[in-house]
């Protein structure tokens, strides 16, 4: 079966400074959570999609395995050589049986583990959440997360408030790696997103998935359509760009230039580019034109 993008994770070294840029960038942003194995985050959500600002704030506890080691450990490392997009995770609707077939597939990280954590749910209350995942690895993309996703109560997660950005982004239009050979990662890419039939061309591989898509593309191919330098790719594939949908353009670029962010437009798309978003190339898609 296809998974959708579930959440992709931003890492930074300042969480705090992260927050506010997504805020200055028009982002509704939820509060401040804590991880028991030593990360901390903020969410921004979307319908059935979020975005996770993450740091590494407390590494004392990144001891043991599971969580602290796959998730944990990997972004202190990758907090080590780079800010930017690190974990791709896709939805789930049974991680055990996705863990299998990665197993199969020769692509398996780790069996299905589960976590919980408390928040405030969508009245304000304090409730707790929890999710299983199962881990897994290309590898040609050591430098990548990647990992499937299944939330036990999500009628305690989302929250339709958190999801009325000033900025008119209204959901998730998919997120592009970038590769040396695109081509070089089809078999993972089948195995993990669950799409059995990618589309090439042009120095493009697409996972065309029930929520967004996911498009692999050699560095020309990433500059042609941004219009900005990808990440370096000398580890091995990255995770390079998120693609948002926008209502309205006008909106957009007004919210950004209050938030004082710079902003590119190319070919029909809104662009702020790594070193304006701490290591992500963030898109925007869609809307009216702005000077509608």
């Amino acid at each position: 079966m296809p998974h959708g993008l579930d959440h992709i994770v931003h890492a930074v070294r300042d969480l705090d400074a992260a927050a506010e840029l997504y805020r200055r960038m028009g982002f509704m942003v939820g509060a401040r959570n804590r991880h028991s194995w030593g990360t901390h985050n903020h969410l921004v959500q979307f319908p059935g999609f979020f975005m996770e600002l993450l740091t590494v704030a407390e590494p004392e506890k990144l001891t043991g395995e599971g969580f602290a080691a796959l998730f944990g450990d990997f972004n202190r490392e990758f907090l080590a050589h780079h800010q930017g997009l690190s974990f791709m995770m896709l939805e789930s609707t049974d991680v055990p049986a996705d863990a299998a077939q990665f197993r199969a597939a020769g692509f398996a990280r780790s069996d299905a583990l589960t976590f919980e954590r408390a928040r405030k749910g969508p009245d304000g209350s304090a409730v707790t959440v929890g999710f299983s995942l199962a881990f897994a690895r290309d590898p040609g993309a050591p430098e990548i997360g990647f990992a499937v996703c299944r939330q036990h109560n999500p009628q305690l997660f989302w929250n339709a408030a958190l999801q009325q950005h000033a900025n008119g982004a209204s959901g998730i239009a998919g997120v592009v790696l970038v590769a040396e050979n695109p081509t070089d990662h089809h078999i993972f890419l089948t195995a993990f997103s669950g799409v059995r039939e990618l589309h090439a061309g042009s120095g493009v591989l697409t996972a065309p998935t029930p929520r967004g898509d996911v498009r692999i593309m050699d560095r020309a191919a990433f500059q042609t359509r941004f219009g900005v330098e990808p990440p370096d790719r000398s580890g091995g594939a990255r995770l390079a760009a998120v693609r948002f949908t926008v209502r309205e353009r006008k909106a957009l670029h007004a919210t950004l230039t209050a938030g004082g962010i710079p902003f590119t437009e190319h070919m029909g798309q809104t662009v702020i580019a790594p070193a304006a978003a701490m290591g992500a190339t963030l898109v925007f898609d869609g809307g009216r034109d702005s000077g509608g």
